[in-house]
C-alpha cells in the first residue's frame, strides 16, 4: 500500500496544480536512499507499515507478495528510486502510485472500514521511512548530526508531497513527528498476520524466475537450502534495523547475541561498500541521476563530486560511529 488522501484530484486540478519538487541533488536522501546499503534498510520499513492494521488488512487482501515477491520487491523498489532520483518523473510516478491504491478498501483487523487513501492509513506508509533511516544508518552508514536530521525530515516531507500527502496530513516539524511516532506505535501498531509473515522462516517463497538459462538451473537445484538461508536473513535484518520502540509495538524479540551479530555484519558493510566503485555501489536509477547532475553541474562543480563518483566518500560530512 502507498497512497493518500481522498478523492483522487481530478486531470483539472492536477494541471492547475505545480508538480511539487523531489529532493535537491546533493543532500541527505540523495546521498542515502540510492546506496545499496539502503537495501538492508526496506525490510523493516516494509514489516512496519504492515504492523499497522489497516495496511496489513490491505496487503494481506489485495498484494502480490506472496505469489510475486520478487517482481513486487523490484517494483517497490523502483518507485522508492523514482520519487528521489525520479526528476520530473518523480510527481508522475506519485500518481501513479495512487492511482494504483484507488480501490483498495475493506475491513481491518479491528473491524474498522479503511481505504488505501485515507490519510490515516497513507500518511504511515510514508512515515516508517524516517526512523529507518535515522536508526539503520547508524550501524550502516554513519551518524547524522541533529541538522542533518533536521534536514532528511524536511527532505521526507518532500517525498510525502511526491506522493500526494498534504502537508496537513504529516507532522510539520521533527519534534512533531516524534509525538505522532509514539502514539502510532502505542495506539495503532500490532503484530499483523503479514507482519508476522515478514519475520517467519518456515513461510513459502517462490524461487526467482529471471536471470539466464544456467542461473535459472542453479537454482531450481538450490533453491531449497537458498530460499532457507535468505528467510532467516531477511528474519534478522528486518527485527534488527528495526528501531527498538517498533520491536516492541510489534512484539518482535532481539536478544544481545543477535544484537553483537548485528553490529559485526553492519560493520563490515559498512567499512566495505565506500570502497566499491560507483556502478556497484549506487543502484541504477540513483546511479543514472547522479551522472546526470554531475553533467548538468559542469567542470565547477564536477571536481567535488569527485571522490564521490569513485565511491570513496559520501557527500555528507557524516560522523563515523561504531555500533
Amino acid at each position: 500500500m502507498n497512497e493518500t488522501e481522498l478523492p483522487t484530484p481530478g486531470p483539472t486540478a492536477a494541471r492547475r496544480r505545480p508538480d511539487p519538487e523531489p529532493p535537491a541533488p546533493g543532500g541527505v536522501l540523495w546521498t542515502i536512499s540510492g546506496d545499496v546499503r539502503a537495501l538492508l534498510m526496506l525490510p523493516a520499513a516494509f514489516t512496519m507499515q504492515v504492523a499497522h492494521p489497516a495496511i496489513g488488512a490491505g496487503v494481506d487482501e489485495h498484494s502480490v507478495f506472496r505469489t510475486d515477491p520478487w517482481g513486487r520487491g523490484e517494483r517497490s523498489l523502483r518507485s522508492v528510486q523514482l520519487w528521489v532520483y525520479g526528476g520530473a518523473e518523480a510527481a508522475e510516478e506519485g500518481r501513479r502510485v495512487r492511482r494504483l491504491h484507488k480501490e483498495i478498501q475493506g475491513i481491518d483487523t479491528r473491524g474498522r472500514r479503511y481505504h488505501s487513501l485515507d490519510p490515516a492509513c497513507y500518511s504511515w506508509v510514508h512515515a516508517t521511512g524516517f526512523p529507518i533511516y535515522l536508526y539503520a544508518g547508524r550501524y550502516l552508514l554513519r551518524r547524522f548530526t541533529p541538522a542533518q536530521e533536521r534536514q532528511l525530515y524536511r527532505e521526507w516531507l518532500q517525498v510525502g508531497r511526491i506522493l500526494g500527502i498534504r502537508d496537513r496530513d504529516m507532522p510539520r516539524s521533527i519534534e512533531e513527528y516524534w509525538v505522532y511516532y509514539r502514539r502510532m506505535l502505542a495506539e495503532e501498531i500490532e503484530p499483523t498476520k503479514v507482519a508476522r509473515e515478514l519475520i517467519a522462516t518456515d513461510v513459502p517463497l517462490p524461487r526467482p524466475e529471471g536471470g539466464s538459462l544456467p542461473v535459472r538451473l542453479l537454482l531450481r537445484l538450490t533453491w531449497p537450502v537458498l530460499r532457507a538461508a535468505f528467510l532467516r536473513f531477511r528474519a534478522f535484518v528486518t527485527v534488527g534495523y528495526m528501531p527498538p520502540e517498533a520491536r516492541a509495538a510489534i512484539g518482535l524479540e532481539w536478544s544481545p547475541a543477535q544484537e553483537r551479530r548485528l553490529r559485526r555484519f553492519s560493520t563490515a558493510v559498512r567499512l566495505l561498500v565506500p570502497l566499491l566503485p560507483e556502478r556497484l555501489r549506487y543502484l541504477p536509477i540513483a546511479r543514472a541521476a547522479r551522472a546526470r547532475w554531475r553533467g548538468a553541474a559542469g567542470p565547477r562543480a564536477g571536481r567535488a563530486p569527485g571522490r564521490r563518483r569513485r565511491g570513496r566518500r559520501p557527500a555528507l560530512g557524516l560522523q563515523v560511529v561504531a555500533v
